[in-house]
């Protein structure tokens, strides 16, 4: 192959199209899991917000026809962190809905969360021996 696929630079998840969904999205991504706000180009239509993660980004956008959230749907972004327990506290501590998965992965400590706006996240600490 002429070329390598190297990393996710990105993930992009819905969010109404309204300034109360850029209010709390600042709240969750922002404050609540301490994300830095990045700039986001004016040139895009509708609203968003950028998020940096590492040297990746988190992209909340939204669609003229609105949220498109399937709450049966697995479809998700998995965050990895230094301390699972540490951050469903926090999580727990600020109303922030969390739950287990019904199949343990070996090797990886996890748990689901469900942001404001319906999406499912997964954090996840992989433990030394995890292959």
């Amino acid at each position: 192959m002429s070329y390598e696929i190297r990393q996710i630079q990105h993930i992009s998840l819905p969010i109404p199209p309204d300034d109360e969904a850029l209010r709390e999205g600042r709240r969750f991504y922002g404050e609540i899991l301490g994300l830095p706000e990045v700039a986001r180009p004016p040139s895009l239509p509708n609203i968003g917000l950028w998020f940096g993660i590492g040297d990746q980004e988190l992209h909340l956008f939204s669609e003229s026809r609105g949220v498109a959230v399937n709450a049966e749907s697995r479809r998700h972004p998995c965050f990895r962190v230094d301390d699972v327990a540490g951050l469903r506290r926090h999580l727990d501590d600020n109303g922030v809905p969390t739950l287990d998965d019904d199949g343990e992965i070996p090797g990886r400590l996890r748990f689901f969360a469900i942001d404001p706006f319906g999406n499912t996240l997964e954090f996840v600490r992989f433990e030394a021996n995890h292959w």
